[in-house]
């Protein structure tokens, strides 16, 4: 029944309005409230491999990813204007297309460029979930880090991935948070995030069902 003064024609639309939101959303997603969240900092990889980072990493979980200009960045966005803008565009394309394709309704979050790793707190500030984040793990792949991840105690609400450049993050860099390696194999920059959410997957609950 309508409400009293509803216009026919608007619950009309109503239901226009949802029959397209339905045809939006992916067969069998669902929403979801993982912990930890995991943020991925990844640092612009070269041009044939930019997007791909961003697919894989959100096929893989990531809850959001900050396009990182690092010291040792081959690809640069503010070279001229608007090229972020757009080049952040394409990677927001990436990650709904991701999303659709592993069936979730969030996670297509892409924030704003971040040009110094000296800023990262206040990139990490604005979160796009609602739930409260009261203790936070950053974490530097690096392959001469001494700490292999699956040594880490990983129970907090949110972890962030630091993803450095084909050429490897700077000494100033690593300080940002804590160096980690996946492993003995060293990975391109555009499949490490996904490599590391897999293996955060496994020593969290975020793959429970």
């Amino acid at each position: 029944r309508l409400p009293p003064h509803t216009p026919r024609g608007g619950r009309q639309r109503g239901h226009a309005q949802a029959r397209r939101e339905r045809r939006d959303e992916p067969d069998g997603a669902s929403a979801r409230s993982p912990r930890p969240r995991v943020t991925v900092v990844q640092a612009i990889p070269k041009s044939e491999r930019s997007e791909l980072a961003v697919d894989l990493a959100v096929q893989a979980g990531a809850d959001r990813i900050i396009p990182w200009q690092s010291d040792r960045c081959i690809a640069k966005w503010d070279g001229k204007p608007g090229k972020a803008e757009k080049a952040r565009a394409k990677w927001e394309a990436a990650a709904v297309s991701a999303m659709k394709q592993s069936r979730r309704l969030d996670g297509a979050h892409v924030g704003d460029l971040l040009t110094d790793i000296d800023d990262l707190a206040d990139a990490l500030a604005d979160r796009p979930w609602a739930e409260p984040v009261d203790s936070v793990l950053i974490l530097v792949l690096h392959e001469e880090a001494a700490t292999p991840l699956a040594q880490l105690d990983l129970d907090v609400d949110e972890i962030v991935l630091v993803i450095g450049p084909e050429g490897g993050v700077s000494p100033r860099e690593v300080e940002a948070g804590q160096p980690v390696v996946l492993g003995p194999e060293v990975y391109r920059t555009a499949s490490a995030a996904a490599v590391a959410l897999g293996a955060i997957g496994v020593l969290t609950s975020r793959w429970a069902r």
